[in-house]
C-alpha cells in the first residue's frame, strides 16, 4: 500500500486529466491519458524524477491520446489500449480529432482484453472493459493502492457522454453496475474529467449506479 505517487495534469482543449503513476521506490511510472502538450508532461515527468514505462488508454478519443505518440517516441515506451478501441484510435472521424482538432491516427502496441494482468512500474494492474462511453472504453483498477483509472467511464455523480460513434446507453449502464458491484466502495477514482470520487461515494450519489 501507499507505494504510488500520483500526479494529475489538466490538459487539453476540454479540461482532460491525464495522471502519471509513479513507483515510490523503483519510481518507475504509467502515464494515464496522455490528452495533449506533450512538453507539459515530459516537464512534470522530470520534476518527479519519473522513469516511464508505459502509457495506458482508457479509450481514444482525441482529448485522451494527443502526446501519446510523442511521449512514445521520447521515452521509446508501449502505448496499451483495449483491443474494441482499434478501430476508433486509427480513424480522425470516430476518435473525434477530425472535427475539434488536428487529425490524429494512432496505433497501439499492445491491445488489451476484459481481464488482462499488467505488470507495469512495479504494479499489478486489471484492465476492467467498461464501454457505454466507446466500445472500448476500459478502467484500470490498481488494487494495492486502491485507486480506479476510470476514462471517461465514471465521474463523480455523474458518467461519459453515450451520443458519440460506438457510445451505448444501456452498455454504460452494464458497465456502471459492473463497476459499483465488483469493486470495493475503499477504491479511490481518477475519472478522465473533473474532480476525484470513491466508489463508496458514487454507490451513494451518483443517479447511474
Amino acid at each position: 500500500m501507499n507505494q504510488a505517487v500520483i500526479q494529475q495534469k489538466v490538459l487539453g482543449m476540454v479540461g482532460t486529466n491525464c495522471y502519471i503513476c509513479m513507483h515510490a521506490e523503483t519510481k518507475e511510472a504509467f502515464i494515464v491519458d496522455p490528452a495533449d502538450h506533450a512538453a507539459a508532461i515530459i516537464r512534470l515527468v522530470s520534476d518527479m524524477g519519473a522513469k516511464p514505462c508505459a502509457v495506458l488508454l482508457t479509450h481514444g478519443h482525441f482529448d485522451h491520446i494527443g502526446a501519446a505518440d510523442e511521449l512514445r517516441r521520447t521515452y521509446e515506451i508501449p502505448v496499451y489500449a483495449h483491443e474494441a478501441e482499434e478501430e476508433l484510435l486509427s480513424s480522425p472521424a470516430l476518435n473525434l480529432s477530425g472535427s475539434w482538432a488536428a487529425p490524429i491516427v494512432l496505433k497501439a502496441d499492445h491491445l488489451l482484453k476484459d481481464g488482462d494482468r499488467l505488470q507495469i512500474a512495479g504494479f499489478s494492474l486489471r484492465v476492467m472493459h467498461t464501454p457505454g462511453h466507446t466500445q472500448g472504453s476500459c478502467c484500470y483498477v490498481l488494487e494495492s493502492e486502491e485507486l480506479l483509472f476510470s476514462g471517461d467511464t465514471l465521474f463523480c455523480q455523474s458518467v461519459g457522454r453515450m451520443d458519440f460513434p460506438g457510445g451505448s446507453a444501456s452498455a454504460m449502464r452494464k458497465s456502471i453496475h459492473r463497476l459499483m458491484t465488483e469493486l470495493s466502495g475503499n477504491i479511490h477514482v481518477l475519472p478522465g474529467h473533473g474532480e476525484t470520487t470513491t466508489i463508496g461515494y458514487e454507490k451513494r450519489n451518483n443517479p447511474y449506479a
